[in-house]
């Protein structure tokens, strides 16, 4: 029986075909030229598939419009205002207003995927209404295939394109821990709805949970790039830790602003200090709960000062460092110089360590002795004055008296394991009911300072005298001068000394307190003015001038050298020599901001043109110390050309950078231009540039019409530039259904090959070249598996949820067929999973996810992951033409 259809276009006429039967193949579509099915088919594949590809390359050249505007929008920044606590002032800073992480998973991840997303979106609003429960979705099943290829044939591609031994490795290895699990979830998310919690069928619930994941997944990475959760559980320690009792050192910090008083505990002054005090305390008392009993080497531990290694930190974190170093790591002293007075201070710490746990203190411990307020002090080296207090106990505490608050009559001083209390300098001597004694008398007690590494006349001043306490005075001060000097030196150690007491009285814990001078002079980042300078022909010279910035203190020295590049270097001017080799010392003096180094050049030497310019680089090395190098090299050319030569080409340089404007999109889209060698020199276009101009002329011209990213801050561009990617994907659409209809192709095959074939090009092509130019691996593959969950998150969730409550407004369900997406979600997830465990084992073993020294390991890896690509198309294909007999 012959079937006959016959399709009307007005006024114009209408077309009949016949077919064989009804359930011979018809292809319907918007797209269709009238009678275009009578065409013979093969001759409708090969244009279809040429079609195909030529609206990829519209594809790619509408995607690259996108995502300029990306980063246009991306690398937008604002003012903030931040405190300094170098200048302790408010500064301003520019800050990016889009964080990295969040870019990268939406606006970038978007812009790599729209064409996967808007395909699945346009095929789902046009099948709105249309029971489609027995057909692949294409846009589904491309999203599954360019995942397929993104992570196994770009990461493939990636291993083998690094050059050299060294592989190279994700540096935001968690985020990428943290995308790769998400991007199997995402799959296994999938298979879940499509197959077991509502098989066949995608509930409303389901297609808003799928689409919610997009934020909670962003929400997730963003964290995880900022440390959340590692700083989350270092904060749950430090609070764990603050509940249990501490025993702390009084410490007292001295800054530019002079000022007396001490604190203990949390009664620091400002943030700064706090945290200090925090950081202290907390390792003090991880030392005291080790070993409580062993008050020798708690005691060595007060007496000596930081010895270990610093990390480089920034200027605060390295003040913080100063103070809770002072309870470092465990340096011992030789037992046989111990004194008969060291000996004695052990056996007062074991006393007190004993009447601490009984919940009182030695009667009679303190009482009439001399001791100062603190054991250790930190004071700025600008501060210029330190002053710290000498306490005499006249009073014997009664056991388990409470201390009043500091602005009371009494107050408690810490000192190691010894609490003692005492009533200031102005206060009534106390009365009966209050103490059990008073040591009555003027009393006089003796200091002295003590050079420890810091020197007496060179960093503090040399101080000796005696303090007398009459009836009434508990609390005497002793200021001690403070030189400040404007050269960088690390920090230093002095002590000062309690002796020759009288009437009776004696020397308490401590008699000795350590002084520790925080050094705060900056001497400064020295750095080359710019990375390239140019030879000044007519001299015979070039000059590179080498610049002090981020602090000016003290005299600082660094040597500089010179190294050979394309130029030769010698002794001493000659035909086959360029410049004269040089090597010295710079010597900057205190505020001195600016040096010139001068070098000379052979104005006679050899010009090779195919060597381009001639250059040699100037390396700066060994500064002072705590002086920082910031830019170390400087690339010196040697041109042939005259300066206006020269001049003229950075200005064309500059204008070439310019914000291109509307009309220069159009001027540039229709002109064709070559590239450029290694040296940079310009190179005629080749038949290649002229015939990919043709095949893209048509496609710039469209992409010119988009408004250039200079206008409203890149959006109007952001906008059309989606558009255009939406058009062409509604074509790219049809052209997929209509070329598996007329060579018999599954739905589901054309999409994981042919179309996700096509979207995924212009990824490897800009994969493979970050993989080679970059020196991480997160440009090349770090972005794959969180554009792959965004496919699914936002590329299916946003269809479902259209879909699905259209479907709930008319009473109906949405149906989606699960058989061939069922088993082409499990060999991608199986395969997709085995690839990050390779990515894994590569980065513990070889040293990089991409690369390599061994060859064997670098292509082995790459074939591997060619192949399990193979194997999920073969596997695929074979199950959408029921061939795989394998059900789920």
């Amino acid at each position: 029986m012959v079937y006959e259809l016959k399709t009307e276009y007005g006024d114009r006429g209408y077309v009949v075909e016949y077919l064989a039967s009804n359930t011979s193949e018809y292809c319907k579509s918007w797209l269709l030229l009238p009678a275009e099915n009578l065409w013979p088919e093969w001759l409708r594949g090969i244009l279809y598939l040429i079609c195909m590809f030529y609206f990829f390359l519209g594809v790619a050249i509408s995607s690259d419009i996108f995502m300029n505007s990306i980063e246009v929008l991306t690398s937008k920044k604002r003012t903030v205002k931040q405190w300094d606590p170098e200048k302790n002032e408010m500064k301003e800073v520019e800050v990016f207003i889009w964080n990295e992480t969040v870019a990268n998973l939406t606006l970038m991840a978007l812009g790599s995927s729209a064409p996967e997303i808007l395909l699945a979106t346009f095929e789902s609003i046009g099948s709105l209404g249309v029971d489609n429960s027995d057909k692949d979705s294409l846009g589904t099943f491309t999203i599954i295939g360019s995942a397929a290829f993104n992570l196994l044939i770009i990461t493939s591609v990636c291993v083998v394109s690094v050059s050299g031994d060294e592989p190279k490795a994700i540096k935001e290895f968690g985020v990428f821990l943290l995308t790769s699990a998400w991007s199997l979830w995402a799959y296994i998310w999938l298979l879940l709805v499509v197959q077991y919690i509502s098989p066949g069928v995608v509930d409303p619930w389901e297609a808003w949970v799928t689409l919610l994941y997009m934020p909670v997944f962003v929400f997730l990475a963003y964290a995880t790039d900022n440390g959340w959760w590692r700083h989350k559980c270092c904060i749950k320690k430090n609070e764990v830790d603050a509940q249990e009792p501490k025993q702390m050192d009084h410490i007292r910090i001295m800054t530019h602003v002079t000022r007396r008083g001490s604190f203990a505990g949390h009664a620091t002054a400002g943030k700064e200090l706090h945290m200090l005090e925090l950081e202290k305390q907390q390792k003090l008392s991880h030392e005291k709960d080790h070993d409580q009993t062993n008050a020798e080497d708690r005691l060595v531990k007060m007496e000596k000062g930081s010895k270990e290694p610093q990390q480089s930190f920034a200027r605060a974190r390295f003040r913080h460092a100063v103070v809770s170093a002072m309870t470092g790591t465990k340096k011992r002293v030789g037992s046989g110089h111990k004194s008969a007075r060291f000996a004695e201070l052990v056996k007062q710490v074991q006393n007190i360590n004993q009447a601490s746990k009984e919940g009182k203190m030695p009667a009679g411990d303190l009482y009439g002795k001399f001791t100062f307020a603190s054991d250790r002090y930190a004071v700025l080296e600008s501060a210029g004055k330190l002053t710290i207090d000498v306490l005499f106990h006249r009073n014997m505490p009664k056991a388990g008296m409470k201390a009043q608050a500091m602005n009371g009559d009494m107050m408690t001083f810490k000192n190691g394991s010894t609490q003692v209390t005492s009533i200031p300098a102005t206060a009534n001597p106390a009365s009966k009911h209050t103490m059990e004694q008073v040591f009555e008398g003027t009393v006089t007690v003796e200091f002295e300072t003590r050079e420890g590494s810091g020197k007496a006349g060179k960093d503090f001043k040399y101080q000796t005298g005696s303090l007398t306490f009459k009836d009434t005075e508990y609390r005497q001060s002793i200021t001690i001068d403070i030189i400040n000097d404007n050269q960088f030196e690390n920090d230093c150690d002095f002590y000062v000394i309690l002796k020759n007491t009288t009437n009776g009285t004696s020397l308490g814990d401590p008699s000795v307190t350590r002084i520790t001078i925080v050094d705060d002079d900056e001497p400064g980042e020295f750095q080359f003015e710019a990375p390239h300078v140019y030879a000044d022909l007519s001299s015979g010279k070039v000059k590179i001038n080498v610049l002090r910035e981020h602090g000016v203190d003290g005299k600082v020295t660094m040597e500089y050298s010179t190294i050979d590049g394309t130029a030769i270097g010698g002794s001493s001017l000659s035909k086959d020599v360029d410049y004269i080799q040089s090597s010295g010392t710079l010597e900057f003096k205190h505020q001195e901001t600016y040096k010139t180094i001068e070098i000379k050049i052979n104005k006679e030497a050899k010009y090779l043109p195919s060597m381009g310019s001639k250059n040699f680089v100037i390396a700066l090395k060994n500064p002072s110390l705590g002086a920082k190098i910031g830019r170390s090299a400087v690339v010196c050319h040697i041109n042939k050309e005259s300066i206006e030569d020269r001049i003229a080409e950075v200005i064309k340089e500059e204008e070439e950078d310019e914000p291109v404007t509307w009309p220069g999109q159009f001027r540039n889209a229709m002109s064709i231009e070559g590239g450029q060698d290694e040296d940079g020199n310009d190179v005629p276009p080749t038949f290649m540039d002229y015939l990919l101009h043709f095949l893209t002329f048509f496609w710039k011209l469209i992409g010119a019409m988009v408004p250039p990213t200079t206008m409203l801050g890149a959006w109007p561009s952001f906008v059309f530039s989606l558009v255009y990617i939406a058009l062409l994907t509604l074509v790219i659409e049809q052209l997929g259904h209509l070329l598996g209809c007329v060579v018999g192709l599954k739905t589901s095959v054309t999409g994981i090959t042919i179309i996700a074939l096509g979207t995924s090009l212009p990824d490897t092509f800009a994969s493979r070249t970050a993989a080679i130019q970059d020196e991480y691996a997160d440009a090349a593959i770090g972005n794959v598996t969180g554009s792959n969950s965004v496919n699914v998150f936002l590329g299916l969730g946003l269809p479902w949820v259209l879909s699905s409550m259209y479907a709930f407004a008319t009473g109906k369900e949405y149906k989606v067929p699960s058989g061939n997406l069922t088993q082409s979600v499990i060999i991608f997830s199986t395969l997709g999973a085995l690839c990050i465990v390779l990515l894994v084992i590569r980065r513990k073993y070889v040293g990089g996810e991409l690369g390599g020294k061994n060859p064997f390991i670098k292509w082995g890896s790459s074939i591997t992951l060619f192949l399990m690509w193979v194997i999920y198309i073969v596997l695929a294909s074979l199950k959408a033409y029921d061939i795989l007999d394998w059900e789920v």
